[in-house]
């Protein structure tokens, strides 16, 4: 990929905020580019104008004591200000960040060095991937790089991060272990066996006696089944809504939040100084590659947000009874779905959704929230109702318990007569997710 494509796919996976602080950056490089409308930015007029003033003089000053300049008084400020930002705590380090940083040292080629990246910003706040990793390469070439890629991040500390699940997470830590217990990978081979418990099976299967099984499960416990959380304790984060949907006369209507990022244009004495053949070569090659640049940057840009604007389209069109009625109407839809109505690539819808947010009736939701798996029906067929819109209905069941607490297995009957199928450890599940507690443990409270 040549370094435009590459900042191409990077600008399509920032947020807002950090697609802002981009632009800054590339204003900075980049003297072609220019700013030629900041919205964000408003004048005293606006502002008085939005107050209802006459467009007098606004009273910016009124009742202030401020004096006027004195060395002194800027002294003062100047150590009140740097008390204050040395008394300001430092922002946590994410686990992206931390991965990010030790990614930076190694000395690996770059275009194993760039999957590497796109792998570790696919990773969720405990370390495992949400998305599936072959969706964030489009290339053959880059295909064969993920496994590289992934054992790389994988040695990363905290080790086992990059992988799918805790079950994965135990595997690489174990194998990464310096002094292992030789029979802890084929114990983690009986997951789902450990998971629930059923010891004495897990014994047959693995020919070994009681005391053999509790050493094992001795050194699995030393073990962190999610190595990603020590670094996803931060202080509350605030969303800025990428989109919004609104109603207006009876339709949706898709509104971008544009007040953030600034117009760019090209600078015209750079266009000029590029077009002209006389002057000194050097100069002129200089701005004809500064305005390509810049041409390119407004390109990518413009791109990102027709793009976003399409996805959100498309997933407003898939997920109309949700933004009618609700949460619990939310409908099974993947990214190829989304994709194909497009007429892009799955890896950049996956791109494209990632940590946005669109803003609707129901509150601030993240753009992945609308993707969700269709639950089994009877005799293993899909259903047309959602995992996310399932749970929401189980959260619906329990709130409505009003003084008779339900059990899992009341809660499937309930869903059952719903026409939704599933068995009572996908509600227990599903309850779990929730942050909802056992029927015995609400029935106390």
């Amino acid at each position: 990929m040549t370094p435009q494509l590459v900042q191409a796919v990077r600008l399509m996976a920032l947020p807002l905020q950090d697609l802002k602080t981009t632009i800054e950056e590339e204003l900075e490089k980049n003297p072609a580019l220019t700013v030629e409308e900041d919205r964000s930015v408003v004048s005293i007029d606006d502002l008085q104008r939005r107050r209802g003033g006459d467009g007098d003089r606004p009273d910016l000053f009124d009742h202030s004591s401020d004096p006027g300049y004195s060395r002194e008084a800027a002294e003062d400020a100047s150590e009140s200000r740097r008390a204050f930002f040395e008394g300001v705590p430092n922002q946590p380090e994410s686990l992206q960040d931390h991965l990010l940083w030790q990614l930076a040292l190694q000395p690996v080629d770059e275009n194993l060095r760039r999957v590497a990246e796109l792998l570790v910003r696919n990773l969720d706040e405990h370390g495992f991937h949400e998305e599936p990793p072959e969706t964030l390469v489009a290339t053959e070439a880059d295909r064969r790089l993920l496994e590289p890629a992934m054992a790389l991040v994988q040695g990363f500390e905290p080790v086992g991060t990059c992988v799918k699940d805790v079950r994965e997470s135990l595997e690489v830590q174990t194998r990464l272990h310096p002094s292992p217990h030789p029979r802890a990978l084929d114990a983690l081979a009986h997951f789902e066996l450990l998971e629930h418990q059923r010891y004495r099976e897990v014994e047959r299967h693995l020919k070994v006696r009681e005391a053999e099984l509790a050493e094992i499960l001795a050194f699995i416990r030393t073990l962190d089944p999610l190595p990603g959380g020590h670094y996803s304790r931060e202080g509350p984060r605030y969303v800025v809504p990428d989109a919004a949907v609104v109603v207006q006369d009876g339709e949706f209507v898709i509104v971008t939040n544009d007040e953030v990022i600034p117009v760019l244009g090209v600078n015209a004495e750079f266009e000029a100084m590029a077009r002209e053949k006389s002057g000194d070569r050097k100069v002129q090659r200089f701005a004809a590659d500064s305005v390509s640049e810049a041409r390119w940057f407004i390109r990518t840009v413009t791109q990102r947000n027709q793009t976003l604007l399409k996805v959100c389209r498309a997933i407003v069109e898939f997920q109309r009874e949700f933004f009618l009625k609700g949460p619990k109407e939310l409908r099974p839809l993947t990214l190829k779905d989304v994709a194909a109505e497009v007429g892009v690539h799955e890896a950049t819808v996956s791109r494209i959704t990632t940590a946005k947010y669109l803003q609707t009736d129901w509150g601030i939701f993240q753009l992945k929230h609308f993707f969700s798996n269709a639950v089994a029906g009877p005799g293993g067929a899909l259903s047309r109702f959602s995992k996310g819109g399932v749970k929401e209905i189980v959260r619906e069941i329990i709130a409505g318990e009003h003084g008779r607490t339900l059990s899992d297995r009341e809660i499937v009957g309930a869903l059952a007569n719903r026409g939704i199928t599933i068995a009572r450890r996908t509600v227990a599940k599903y309850r779990s997710e929730l942050d909802i507690e056992s029927s015995y443990q609400r029935r106390r409270v």
